[in-house]
C-alpha cells in the first residue's frame, strides 16, 4: 500500500455498496439517524428515531424484597455464596423494554438498461461536514448522492443529481418492520404511521396489548421545475422520471413524552409534529439548509484536531503556524483533499494495520468516534444507547438498551476531555428520571433514603434490576457510576451553577441511598451486601461458582468516587456544614480499603477468592485506575504494581469495550508500550460472516465490534486516546504521559480540555514535547505543569493564552 507524508482527508471511504449494516455508513442529528447502504440499481437507508421503544412506563418496585434481602444478607453473613447467589434470584425484577428501528427508505433507479462502470464508483463518509457522498457512472452519465442529518433543522436531508439533463428517474418509498400505514399526500409526499410494540413479548401488538409509542415520518420529495415529473403508483410509492435533480427531506417524530408519560397519556400527535417540521423548513432550499448543518456541526467537531506521523517523517511536514491561531500551513484544509488513488478503502487501512501501522487510521478513528458521539448524543435526545442511535433490529443483541455497568458510561467518557461537553447534557435529563424512578425503588424495595439504579435501563427510566443471571444483574452501583460524571462536569467545566442545580441534588440523593445500603460488617467496615463484580463470578470455598458475596472491590471504588465528589462540591458551594456532608465524612474513614491478593494483584472481591476466568472481559477492580482517581502513581504506588498485575493477568483479549478500557488504564499506568498493544488490538477487521464472539475489532465502516456491533468502544477508544496525550487533576497537568513516541513520535493536538477548566494544544516532534498552550475562558485552577519528571509551578490568568517549550519554560503570552 502506497503511503505518504501528506494530509489524508478525514473520510471514511469504501470500494462498493454496502453488503452489511456494518458496511453502511451512519449519518445523524442526535435523534434522527439513517445507516447509507449506497446502492446503484437501488438504495438503501435504514432508518431510525431515538424515543422508538417497546413497552410503557412501569413499576419499579417490589414490597417483597426486604425479606428476601434480609435472607440473602444472612447466608453472605455465613460464608454459604453459592447459596445466596441462589437466593439473590428473588431479588431481580421484570424484563427491560427494546430499542425499535423507524424503518427503511429504499429507491430504485430506472436505468439498469445502461452499463454501469464498477471502476467509477466512490463512498465516502466526510467526518468533516458529516456528509455521505455517493458517485458512480452508468453509461456515459455521472450519478451523485449526498446524505446528512441536521440538527438545527431537525431532516435528514438527500439530493440525488446527474450530469446530464433529464436523467434522474427513480421510484421511493418507506417500509417499517413495525405496524405501520403509510399513503401519498398531496403529488409529493409519503407519509408513514405507525407504532411500538405496547408489550416487549410478544413483538406483535393484539387487541388486549396496551398502546405502545406512536411515530410519523413524512418524506417530501422536490425535483427540477425545468424538467421531469412525479406519479404517485398504487403501492404507496411516488415515481421521478426525467428530472435534472431531486432532493428528499425525512422528518420523523412520535408521542413520547417522557419516561414517565404513557404512550396512552401522551397530548402528543406525532403526525401533526411532522409535519410542523416540514413546514418549518419549506422555505429554505438545500443549500441554507446544509449551510445551517455545516455551521452547527463544525462548531463541535472542529474543536479538536489531531495528527500523528512517525518519527520518521520530517518534522517540517507539521507546519509552524500557532495552534491556537491556526492548523499548521501544510495541512490547512485536509478534508478538501480527495483519495488520488481511488482504490485505498478505509476497510484496507485497517486490513493493513498490523504492518504498516499507519497513525492516520489512529487519527480517522479518533474522529470517527467524535463524529458518532455529536451524530447520537445532543441537547434534547435520549441517551446514547449500545448502538448510539443505529440499529437494524426489532429485536436487537442486548436490547440495544444502556447498561450502566460500563457500556453507558464507556459512552460518554469522551465527552468532557474531547471538549464536547454539550454531548452530555442527554445523560444528566436522563439521570433526573432514573432518580425519580429510583427513590421508589430504593424506599419499597431497600427501606433506603435517596435513589438507586442497577445495572440495565431503558426509555422508561428503569430502575429495578431486570430479570436474568445474579451475576450481572443484581448490582445496584449503576446509578452511583453515573453520578460520578457530575462531579467530573463540574471539574472540566467549573461551572458553579450546574455543580448547584443540577449536580448536587442528584449526587446528594445518590449519596443518602449509598449511606443507607451500607452496613456494619463484623471487622468494623461498612459494607455492600450483596455485592457482585459485574458479570464475573468466583469460586466460593465449597469449590462451586457463585457471584454474590460482600464489599468488591468496585463496589467500594465507586462509593469512594461519589462521597469524595460530595464532600468537595459541598465545599465548592458551601454546603459543609450539613448533616449529609458530615455523614458521609465519618463513612468515609469506614469503606473497606483496596487489598492486593497473594498473587500480587487487586483483588476483586472482598476475599481471596479463585478465579475462574482470569482473562475476563470485565476490568471493574480496576476502576479505581480509570475512571477512578484513588488508585494513582503519585499516591498509592503499591495499587498501581498490583494494577498493572492485574492487567497482565487479564490478558489482550476480549471485545472491543473492554480493550479500550485497557488502553486507559494502562495510559494512567504510563505505559505506553502496552497502551499502543491494545490499539493494534482493537484496529483489526472483523468478517461479519465470522464473528467471533468477545474478540472486538472494527468492521468496514470503522463501527467497533463487540461483537456484533457495538458503539461503546468507538467511544472509549477517542477517551483512552486522549490520556494518552493528556491527564489531569483540578490543579496539574500531565503532558504526553503515555504517547507511544516510537510509533507516533510527530504530531499534535489541538482543543483537548482538561480539568481545571483548561483548553490544551500540545506539539511535539521525535518523541519530545516542544511546546505546549493553556488557557481559559472563564475561572482556571491549574497551578502545575507536569513532563517528563519535571514539574514546574504556574500562575496563569482567564482570558489569556500561555505557551511552554519542552522544558516547560514560558516562551509567551497573548490575550485569547
Amino acid at each position: 500500500m502506497e503511503r505518504t507524508d501528506e494530509p489524508e482527508p478525514l473520510k471514511v471511504t469504501f470500494g462498493g455498496p454496502a453488503k452489511y449494516f456494518t458496511d453502511a455508513a451512519p449519518i445523524g442529528n442526535g435523534r434522527l439517524g439513517a445507516m447509507v447502504w449506497g446502492g446503484v440499481a437501488s438504495e438503501l437507508l435504514q432508518l431510525n428515531e431515538d424515543t422508538l421503544w417497546t413497552g410503557t412506563p412501569g413499576n419499579y418496585t417490589d414490597p417483597h424484597v426486604p425479606a428476601v434481602l434480609a435472607d440473602v444478607r444472612k447466608l453472605v453473613d455465613d460464608g454459604e455464596y453459592v447459596d445466596a447467589t441462589a437466593k439473590a434470584v428473588n431479588l431481580l425484577g421484570n424484563l427491560s423494554e427494546a430499542y425499535q428501528l423507524l424503518g427503511d427508505l429504499k429507491l430504485d433507479f430506472d436505468y439498469l438498461h445502461l452499463t454501469y462502470a464498477e471502476e467509477t464508483y466512490s463512498r465516502e463518509l466526510d467526518l468533516n461536514t458529516a456528509t455521505v457522498r455517493v458517485g458512480y457512472s452508468v453509461g456515459n452519465v455521472q450519478f451523485s448522492r449526498e446524505y446528512f442529518s441536521s440538527y438545527p433543522d431537525q431532516v435528514i436531508m438527500m439530493k440525488i443529481s446527474a450530469s446530464k439533463s433529464g436523467y434522474v428517474s427513480f421510484t421511493v418509498s418507506l417500509d417499517s418492520q413495525l405496524q405501520h400505514h403509510s399513503y401519498v399526500e398531496g403529488s409529493n409526499q409519503i407519509i408513514m404511521e405507525g407504532s411500538c410494540p405496547g408489550k416487549r413479548i410478544p413483538p406483535e401488538v393484539n387487541d388486549n396489548d396496551p398502546k405502545g409509542i406512536q411515530f410519523c415520518s413524512i418524506l417530501d420529495l422536490k425535483i427540477s421545475d425545468e424538467r421531469g415529473t412525479i406519479s404517485i403508483l398504487e403501492d404507496k410509492k411516488l415515481k421521478v422520471e426525467g428530472s435534472d435533480w431531486a432532493i428528499l427531506r425525512l422528518v420523523a417524530a412520535s408521542s413520547f413524552d417522557g419516561p414517565l408519560t404513557n404512550p396512552s397519556e401522551s397530548k402528543k400527535d406525532p403526525t401533526a409534529d411532522a409535519v410542523r417540521a416540514l413546514k418549518s423548513i419549506r422555505n429554505l432550499s438545500y443549500a441554507e439548509l446544509y449551510a445551517h448543518h455545516l455551521s452547527d456541526y463544525q462548531n463541535l467537531f472542529q474543536r479538536v484536531s489531531l495528527k500523528l506521523r512517525k518519527s520518521s517523517s520530517s518534522p517540517s511536514a507539521m507546519g509552524n503556524a500557532s495552534l491556537v491561531t491556526g492548523e499548521p500551513s501544510s495541512i490547512t484544509d485536509p478534508c478538501n483533499k480527495g483519495n488520488e488513488s481511488g482504490k485505498i478503502t478505509t476497510a484496507d487501512r485497517i486490513k493493513s494495520f498490523a504492518n504498516d501501522e499507519d497513525p492516520f487510521l489512529v487519527e480517522l478513528l479518533f474522529q470517527f468516534g467524535r463524529y458518532l458521539l455529536i451524530s447520537c448524543s445532543r441537547p434534547g435526545t435520549q441517551v446514547a444507547n449500545l448502538q448510539g442511535i443505529w440499529n437494524k433490529d426489532v429485536a436487537p443483541k442486548w436490547d440495544s438498551a444502556p447498561h450502566m455497568n460500563i457500556n453507558l458510561e464507556m459512552n460518554y467518557w469522551p465527552c468532557l476531555p474531547c471538549n464536547l461537553a454539550e454531548c452530555q447534557e442527554a445523560l444528566f435529563d436522563f439521570l433526573s428520571s432514573l432518580s425519580v424512578n429510583g427513590s421508589e425503588t430504593a424506599k419499597v424495595n431497600y427501606g433506603a433514603r435517596g435513589w438507586v439504579v442497577h445495572h440495565k435501563t431503558d426509555i422508561w427510566a428503569k430502575s429495578s434490576p431486570v430479570s436474568g443471571d445474579v451475576v450481572w444483574a443484581m448490582w445496584a452501583m449503576g446509578g452511583a457510576w453515573l453520578c460520578t460524571h457530575l462531579w467530573e462536569h463540574y471539574k472540566y467545566t467549573i461551572d458553579k451553577e450546574f455543580l448547584r442545580n443540577k449536580a448536587y441534588p442528584l449526587l446528594e440523593g445518590c449519596a443518602l441511598f449509598l449511606l443507607d445500603w451500607l452496613i456494619e460488617g463484623p471487622d468494623g467496615y461498612l459494607e455492600t451486601n450483596p455485592s457482585t463484580s459485574p458479570e464475573h463470578s468466583f469460586i466460593a470455598p465449597n469449590g462451586k461458582p457463585a457471584s454474590v458475596s460482600y464489599s468488591t472491590t468496585m463496589d467500594m471504588a465507586i462509593i469512594k468516587e461519589v462521597f469524595s465528589g460530595v464532600v468537595a462540591a459541598a465545599e465548592v458551594l458551601g454546603y459543609t456544614d450539613s448533616d449529609l456532608v458530615n455523614k458521609v465524612q465519618k463513612a468515609q474513614t469506614r469503606l473497606r480499603p483496596i487489598k492486593i491478593a497473594m498473587d500480587g494483584s487487586i483483588m476483586e472481591w472482598a476475599l481471596d477468592f479463585k478465579d475462574p476466568d482470569m482473562h475476563h472481559r470485565h476490568l471493574s477492580h480496576l476502576f479505581g485506575l480509570f475512571p477512578g482517581h484513588t488508585i494513582t502513581w503519585e499516591l498509592t504506588p503499591d495499587l498501581c504494581t498490583a494494577a498493572e498485575k492485574s492487567l497482565y493477568k487479564r490478558g489482550e483479549d476480549g471485545p472491543g469495550w473492554s480493550t479500550t478500557w485497557k488502553i486507559a488504564l494502562w495510559a494512567r499506568l504510563h505505559s505506553s508500550e502496552h497502551a499502543y498493544r491494545m490499539v493494534k488490538r482493537l484496529i483489526t477487521l472483523v468478517d461479519p460472516d465470522h464473528e467471533v464472539s468477545f474478540h472486538g475489532g472494527l468492521y468496514s465502516n470503522l463501527f467497533a465490534a463487540h461483537p456484533p456491533f457495538q458503539i461503546d468502544a468507538n467511544f472509549g477508544f477517542i477517551a483512552a486516546v486522549a490520556e494518552l496525550l493528556v491527564q489531569s487533576t483540578v490543579k496539574d497537568l500531565y503532558l504526553l504521559p503515555a504517547l507511544p513516541r516510537d510509533k507516533w513520535g510527530n504530531g499534535w493536538v489541538k482543543g483537548l480540555k482538561a480539568r481545571g477548566g483548561v483548553t490544551v494544544n500540545i506539539r511535539w516532534s521525535d518523541g519530545d514535547l516542544n511546546e505546549v498552550d493553556v488557557w481559559s475562558k472563564d475561572q482556571i485552577c491549574l497551578h502545575k505543569l507536569h513532563y517528563k519528571g519535571t514539574s514546574v509551578t504556574v500562575d496563569i490568568a482567564s482570558h489569556r493564552v500561555y505557551t511552554f517549550n519542552g522544558q516547560l519554560s514560558l516562551m509567551k503570552t497573548c490575550s485569547l
